[in-house]
């Protein structure tokens, strides 16, 4: 190398120690690699900070030989002005060639020492940067994000343990409150699992080469958050039970109440058709179903013992049931009544057409009033056939259809004749 190579090379090899002495004392001072060193570690971390950190020893191991290599060779140059050969020679033995002592650096079984050029030395203090510092990033993103986002959900957990102990929702007697105490046990778990392992908490970035590509893996705690959210809205929901109980229990004490009024209701007709109609099928009536208002009571108890979480599912099976009683009942009274609807139906038509027949003059019109006497014999009188008085209804109908058609009568006939008169002669 002459004189202008030499200087270059120690510009260029200046730089470079700047630059590795930023990079190892922004090392040295990473709140992660604090965080390492004051850690009870355990697993994958444990064993990777180990490695990690005995990287880090033998980086200022190199980077001491470093210095002192530089600083040997400046002090070379810095001899004269303009070195002589001799000192070109070493310079350039110095810069470029094996001239690096690193003590205690060889591995795999090999020498206890051996030479490395100052390239060497920077391309393997590169090296051992990479690593420790992708060890240090990676505990310290993990240690950012989850441990925080873990208190934050315990928090949240704590609140919903309460509010569901103020509504009887507790490990041993409601679902949800077994799986509080699995969400809080895992989160528990989980805490202290990713402060002393954060490494198994770490997905390295696909393809990446950089130190500290990748993120934290949280699927464990998204899914403790999913569960609590249901569990938050499971108890939310028994606490809305708690705030409408007495109302829901009102509106299903009327929807009870109708029901019986209407299956009293269909008893009575029941007895009304069978006294009025004859020949006809009448279903039965049942009664009430008492195990609704079994149920009613038992609801109206765990109201008055804040039993919140019983009652919850109790009252929602409850509508349902006592709906459909009442559409039951409703039910039950159409069917029932049934025969009173056809006969009050024939009445209606019978005096329609009656109406009819009066309003074009033929009230009077011998058929019609026995056809209309029959009928309304039948329609009026106990027990009443209905099919019999159907078909009178159908006969005074078609009688009246018949008389209400107007009857062809012959027209007079006009003719030219005229009678023969006095005559007058012509003149």
């Amino acid at each position: 190398m002459d004189r202008d190579g030499v200087d270059r090379a120690l510009t260029r090899l200046g730089a470079e120690h700047e630059a590795v002495e930023t990079s190892l004392l922004a090392l040295q001072d990473h709140a992660g690699r604090r965080l390492l060193e004051g850690a009870e570690l355990t697993g994958l971390t444990k064993e990777r900070w180990a490695a990690a950190d005995a990287d880090i020893t033998r980086l200022w191991t190199y980077f001491d030989a470093y210095s002192g290599a530089l600083t040997a060779a400046r002090e070379v140059r810095e001899r004269r002005r303009w070195p002589g050969r001799d000192d070109l020679v070493e310079l350039t033995e110095r810069l470029r060639g094996p001239g690096v002592l690193i003590a205690g650096a060889a591995t795999g079984g090999g020498a206890l020492a051996e030479r490395l050029s100052l390239a060497e030395l920077v391309t393997r203090m590169n090296d051992l940067y990479a690593r420790s510092l992708d060890v240090v990033v990676a505990a310290d993103a993990v240690w950012s994000a989850l441990p925080a986002r873990i208190d934050l959900l315990a928090a949240e957990l704590h609140r919903t343990r309460s509010l569901a102990h103020s509504v009887g929702v507790r490990p041993g007697e409601h679902p949800a409150g077994d799986d509080l105490e699995c969400i809080t046990a895992e989160l528990t778990e989980l805490r202290a699992q990713v402060i002393a392992d954060p490494l198994a908490f770490w997905r390295p970035a696909a393809g990446s080469s950089a130190p500290g590509g990748g993120r934290p893996d949280t699927g464990r705690y998204d899914r403790a958050a999913l569960a609590l959210e249901d569990v938050r809205r499971e108890v939310e929901a028994v606490l809305t039970v708690r705030q409408d109980a007495e109302q829901r229990l009102i509106s299903l004490r009327d929807v009870l109440s109708r029901a019986d009024r209407t299956l009293a209701e269909a008893r009575t007709a029941r007895g009304e058709v069978l006294a009025k109609i004859a020949a006809s099928e009448v279903p039965v009536v049942s009664g009430p179903p008492t195990v609704l208002q079994e149920q009613l009571a038992a609801a109206a108890d765990h109201r008055r013992h804040a039993r919140w979480h019983r009652l919850s599912p109790l009252l929602e099976s409850l509508e349902e049931r006592a709906e459909e009683e009442l559409r039951r009942a409703r039910e039950s009274l159409t069917a029932v009544t049934a025969p009173l609807a056809v006969r009050a139906e024939l009445r209606g038509r019978l005096d329609a057409y009656k109406a009819k027949v009066a309003r074009h003059g033929l009230a009077e019109d011998p058929l019609l009033i026995e056809r209309y006497d029959t009928a309304r014999r039948m329609l009026w009188s106990a027990p009443c056939d209905l099919r019999a008085a159907e078909q009178a209804v159908l006969r005074y109908q078609q009688a009246a259809a018949e008389a209400l058609v107007p009857q062809h009568r012959p027209e007079p006939q006009h003719t030219d004749e005229r009678p023969d008169g006095p005559g007058t002669e012509d003149a």
